[in-house]
């Protein structure tokens, strides 16, 4: 599915923007990207997190060192809850978490980094 016209938003020309996902990928500024990831409105990270069922505490570690505001964690083509002692790094960090399917945490990074909100999407194919 298509999220957004193929250009960056105006003002907001050196940020990444998805712009489109489908069954085990997502472009980001046009570039296909079919492991899992994580956006931020400067870079695109691989992220180490192999699956879902997988998370573990060092996969939200490094989300916490990242200087967000808040975190949308797209688990996939479904929505699931991750044990809540796994995202205690994000809570003494002080960085909200949004749990949401891969193509909400899609759509609402692309709304919050608009916002210029501090914001990564963390996107998990499986």
């Amino acid at each position: 599915m298509k999220l957004t016209p193929s250009g960056p938003l105006p003002g907001h020309s050196a940020l990444n923007l998805i712009n489109g996902y489908g069954s085990g990928y997502v472009l980001v500024n046009n570039a296909r990207h079919e492991a899992n990831l994580i956006v931020l409105p400067e870079r695109v990270l691989a992220w180490s997190a192999q699956s879902f069922d997988a998370l573990a505490v060092a996969d939200f570690e490094r989300l916490a060192e990242l200087d967000l505001e808040i975190v949308l964690l797209g688990t996939g083509a479904r929505l699931r809850f991750p044990r809540p002692e796994l995202t205690r790094p994000l809570v003494a960090a002080r960085i909200g978490l949004e749990v949401m399917d891969l193509q909400a945490a899609c759509r609402t990074y692309n709304f919050l980094m608009a916002e210029s909100r501090k914001v990564a999407a963390a996107l998990l194919f499986a």
